[in-house]
Parts: structure tokens; C-alpha cells; sequence
């Protein structure tokens, strides 16, 4: 699986502006908001092409971030902002420890159980309070969801496009079941 510097990963969503001076809204769509405080530029997505803007300040709201760009001071240019997505590169993404993975390289992998089988190929994430879950869609039959803990995933291979994993004693049954 070839990874870039230049992937993009999505960092949050403008929702509206924020006073006066330029300043918009953002939803996060991080693990941790306190994130964009490190950021130094963002990519906007627009409806016709990706802009890369300068971060001039952050600050936080509730469970939004505001954040005013360089050259941006004035409401009406980021009143048509609404809903526009924001981006980093990899490069400007954060840096994961041992054993972390972006969700963006997850998808797509083949997933394969301890005992050689193919199961399917790894399409989404779930992010629980416990712990994150892989959802595994089989050519024929019902999706598996494996928990995101060492009894189960043995080996996550990102550049051998493959994660092995051990399917605890009732899990593949307990699938099947719904």
C-alpha cells in the first residue's frame, strides 16, 4: 500500500463563522482537538479546489475550535465557508506511537485469521469507549467485527497490505448470529 506525504487526513468541519473578524467555527473530527494548537496551516477544501491557508490563532469553545487564518479578517469571505472540510498532509499530521494507525491506512486491508484463512478486508473502524473495533466485510456472509485488543489482533502489516488476527472462541458465532 503506497502512503505519501502527501495524504490527507481530514482534521475538521466549518460550521459557521465566528464573529466579526474572519474567524470560523470547526467541528473536530480528531481524536484530540488540543491538536490544532500545533497546527501551523490547514487545507480547505472548497467545492472546486483544495486552498492551503496559514493558521493565524486558535482558542476553544465547548467542543468546537475557533480559528482565524492569515489574511482572513472580515466575516463575509468565511460566510461561504460553511460545512467546507479541513485537511492536514501527512507530514503535518500527528505522530502516532508503537502500534498506532491512522484509520485512512486501516481500510482496505485484507485481513486474514492466524490459521491462514482470508476473512475479508478491513472497510471501517468503530471507535468505542473500550477500545476500537475492525469491521471486516467477507465476500459471503455477515460482516466481523473484531475488538481491537492483543488477545485478537496479532500483526497489523500497513506496507504488506495485511492484519492477522486471532478470532477468540464464540466471536465468529456470535457474528453469524445477527
Amino acid at each position: 500500500m503506497k502512503r505519501s506525504d502527501d495524504d490527507l487526513f481530514k482534521v475538521g468541519v466549518i460550521t459557521s463563522p465566528h464573529g466579526v473578524r474572519g474567524e470560523v467555527k470547526v467541528f473536530p473530527t480528531t481524536d484530540d482537538p488540543n491538536r490544532f494548537k500545533d497546527l501551523k496551516e490547514v487545507i480547505i477544501k472548497t467545492k472546486h479546489s483544495m486552498e492551503t491557508v496559514k493558521i493565524a490563532s486558535v482558542k476553544f469553545q465547548k467542543n468546537l475550535v475557533i480559528l482565524r487564518f492569515v489574511g482572513v479578517d472580515d466575516r463575509n469571505t468565511v460566510e461561504t465557508w460553511r460545512k467546507y472540510e479541513l485537511y492536514v498532509t501527512r507530514k503535518n499530521a500527528v505522530k502516532l506511537e508503537e502500534g498506532e494507525y491512522f484509520i485512512a491506512d486501516l481500510i482496505g486491508l485484507t485481513v486474514y485469521e492466524d490459521t491462514g484463512e482470508k476473512l475479508g478486508e478491513l472497510y471501517d473502524v468503530l471507535q468505542t469507549a473500550a477500545n476500537d473495533v475492525y469491521v471486516v466485510k467477507q465476500e459471503h456472509g455477515a460482516d466481523i467485527l473484531i475488538p481491537v485488543i492483543k488477545e485478537c489482533i496479532l500483526d497489523v502489516d500497513i506496507d504488506g497490505g495485511k492484519v492477522t488476527v486471532h478470532l477468540l472462541p464464540g466471536l465468529r458465532e456470535l457474528n453469524e448470529s445477527k
